[in-house]
């Protein structure tokens, strides 16, 4: 039997948003496209993630305006990847290890071709991988 790779299970078409970008945007862009995370781009390089919580908490919360406010000081830098070549069961252990619902997929040469999340996984991987991954995310800090 072969195993599966990420390329297998990620979703292959991704949503950017520039560093620059006000949060406003990047509402409107996870609404348009019933998302939640969209990876930050700056000169063509990922250097983080702004999710609807990252909206709510880092920015809402704190009073700061969304017409103004750029996604760059909102997002969580220092993101992760994975490469689509990588099997399923590594990818699932990484992100229950570090407690990450998705995770943007990259090619060798560190292209963005994709994202893969707990839903992704739990609909194509395995039941026993999927579970062990949703185990371990949802687990307390």
């Amino acid at each position: 039997m072969q195993t599966l790779k990420i390329r297998d299970v990620m979703t292959p078409q991704v949503e950017l948003i520039d560093s620059h970008a006000v949060l406003v945007e990047a509402a409107r862009k996870m609404r348009d496209h019933d998302i939640g995370a969209l990876p930050v781009e700056k000169n063509d390089k990922m250097i983080g993630m702004i999710t609807d919580r990252d909206v709510a908490i880092r920015a809402v919360a704190e009073s700061k305006d969304p017409l103004t406010e750029t996604v760059e000081n909102s997002m969580t830098g220092g993101i992760e990847y994975c490469f689509d070549d990588q099997p399923i069961g590594e990818i699932s252990e990484m992100m229950s290890a570090k407690q990450l619902r998705r995770l943007p997929v990259v090619d060798r040469d560190k292209k963005l071709v994709g994202i893969v999340s707990l839903g992704d996984l739990s609909q194509k991987a395995s039941s026993s991988e999927a579970a062990e991954v949703l185990e371990h995310i949802s687990e307390p800090q």
